[in-house]
């Protein structure tokens, strides 16, 4: 072999022992993730790499509720749980096994994400507006979940009795679609990735959007004690999740009009991103795009209303409220 042969062997090698060791000293982490828009700047992140350039060998792993995700966090399955907020959840933050550190998703107006879903035969007999749910039969994924909350802040707004209206948990998104067709129940709560292709399909019907009913801060980053105690860990994935949180909003949000995104040459990137991991065509993207604050704010305040009023319900054991359950060192409050 030639000298110059040799020299660029050489070379490759040491280059390639160079990257297996840039490998090895990225800090290894596990997110528990759903598959909807709500988690957007995750996959950006992902996808782009940035939680590899923040130092970070991320593994995704996928739930089909929330309230799983919170108990995968708390047993250590996974390091960290992006997902909404429940009554489980705050059970367990109140014994002091989760703590939030950082603000996701909102319902917000003018972004649509969750919605408001009747069946054929209850549309047909009178259920045609979100304040018609009173005294409805409702499908949702658990009692206690951030649909259950949902239905709440729509029963203060229109001055019915939530205990009127019978609750249906069905455990996952894909059960109460399938109870909404079925006509086995009134209506459901589900967000728009999982119900466009019912509704498109003549299966049920739009009443709504909670974020033009009732907007509120819906989901959060949060992680165990135990992880916690890894602060370069904690850092640096807040750290790629924020400049994924500024792109996905001056990229996508600041561009939706009419509650759709415009495809074009700066929103196909992302967008393409986003139905990639959300397993969606970009055309059913583009009207699905949570709000979520550009800088990772979390609304400390709505948190605590949501507490008190799950505590109010029976859902959460009471003695405590949203300053025990945040993290001061890493939330950015509202």
């Amino acid at each position: 072999m030639q000298g110059w042969a040799r020299f660029a062997v050489a070379g490759l090698l040491m280059l390639a022992a160079s990257s297996v060791a840039r490998a090895d000293d990225l800090l290894k982490a596990k997110i528990g993730v759903l598959r909807l828009s709500s988690s957007a700047p995750v996959f950006i992140a992902q996808d782009k790499g940035y939680f590899r350039d923040a130092g970070l060998d991320v593994e995704l792993k996928f739930f089909d509720a929330a309230q799983p995700i919170a108990v995968a966090t708390t047993a250590g399955d996974v390091d960290f749980g992006i997902t909404a907020f429940t009554a489980g959840l705050y059970n367990l933050a109140g014994k002091g096994t989760l703590k939030v550190i950082g603000g996701m998703s909102r319902e917000k107006a003018g972004y649509p994400l969750i919605g408001y879903f009747a069946s054929n035969n209850a549309y047909a007999s009178g259920l045609k507006t979100p304040k018609d749910l009173a005294g409805k039969r409702v499908a949702m994924t658990q009692v206690g979940s951030s649909f259950h909350y949902s239905l709440g802040l729509l029963a203060d707004k229109y001055h019915f009795k939530l205990a009127d209206v019978k609750i249906v948990p069905l455990q996952s998104l894909s059960n109460a679609s399938a109870a909404l067709k079925g006509e086995t129940v009134d209506a459901a709560l589900l967000p728009i990735s999982t119900a466009r292709s019912l509704v498109d399909s003549g299966g049920a019907k739009f009443l709504g959007w909670v974020g033009d009913e009732t907007p509120w801060q819906l989901g959060a980053v949060f992680a165990s004690p135990k992880t916690l105690t890894n602060k370069p860990l904690v850092t640096k994935l807040l750290s790629a999740l924020a400049r994924a949180d500024r792109e996905y909003h001056d990229v996508i949000l600041a561009t939706i009009k009419d509650g759709k995104v415009p495809i074009n040459e700066q929103t196909k990137p992302l967008l393409e991103i986003i139905a990639k991991y959300t397993n969606l065509p970009i055309e059913q993207v583009v009207g699905n795009c949570a709000y979520i604050d550009p800088d990772g704010k979390l609304d400390v305040k709505n948190v605590d209303n949501q507490i008190k009023w799950l505590q109010e319900q029976g859902f959460v054991d009471k003695g405590f409220d949203a300053d025990a359950i945040i993290a001061k060192d890493y939330v950015k409050a509202d």
